[in-house]
């Protein structure tokens, strides 16, 4: 009986893998279609965003099974509450990336962009998301703090960006001021991914330690 449920907990680590992947490829390519003006790039993050949100269901599903076949106790069960946690964040996460492709979408660009401030942060917010997960599956407190400690230096890009781009908005008319609110939304959805990414990594230390840090569990 141990060996099916460890068995069908080795299948809940690699699904969690999948869905982060898929979460981190989603923003990848909706940075890079605002970066290329790629309306094709921007379409695969809605597919994308589809497929996380099916990864979602069917986690919930083997999660759902686990506990009402399994029963687990103690650390057992801080896992697979954990992962049901997670993959909540992680269909935010696909949500936020989509709203980047929906604004490229929306506002028909099609004409590369010079980002290098924003594709920065995208990058550091990927990151978290791959190392929250990662986290999670090698039960790695050290990681899942260092992904927590990680959250300040993409909100302090969100306010180095922001900033920017409001005082470039002060100096503009026309489109380029319009694409300049864009990119601060943009760059808002990034600081919500990393914070999505930082919950996540609270809910690693909570499977591995028992302790939340926001709820006290």
């Amino acid at each position: 009986m141990r060996n099916r449920f460890d068995m069908q907990l080795e299948t809940l680590n690699r699904q969690l893998i999948h869905m982060g992947e898929l979460c981190e490829i989603a923003i990848n390519r909706a940075t890079k279609a605002l970066e290329k003006g790629s309306m094709e790039e921007a379409r695969e993050v809605r597919e994308a965003d589809e497929e996380i949100d099916q990864m979602e269901k069917d986690i919930e599903r083997l999660c759902l099974k686990l506990l009402l076949q399994q029963q687990p106790v103690a650390r057992d069960l801080r896992q697979i509450s954990a992962a049901l946690k997670m993959i909540t964040d992680m269909e935010r996460i696909g949500d936020q990336a989509a709203d980047i492709a929906e604004i490229i979408i929306s506002e028909n660009k099609s004409e590369a962009m010079d980002i290098p401030m924003i594709v920065k942060m995208s990058e550091a917010a990927g990151k978290m998301v791959r190392d929250s997960v990662t986290a999670y599956v090698e039960k790695d407190l050290e990681l899942s703090r260092r992904v927590m400690n990680a959250d300040d230096e993409v909100d302090e890009m969100f306010e180095e960006n922001k900033n920017h781009l409001i005082h470039f908005i002060a100096d503009q008319k026309g489109d380029q001021g319009r694409e300049a609110i864009d990119l601060i939304m943009v760059a808002k959805y990034l600081e919500r991914i990393g914070d999505h990414a930082t919950n996540i990594a609270e809910w690693v230390e909570f499977s591995i330690t028992g302790i939340h840090k926001e709820s006290k569990v």
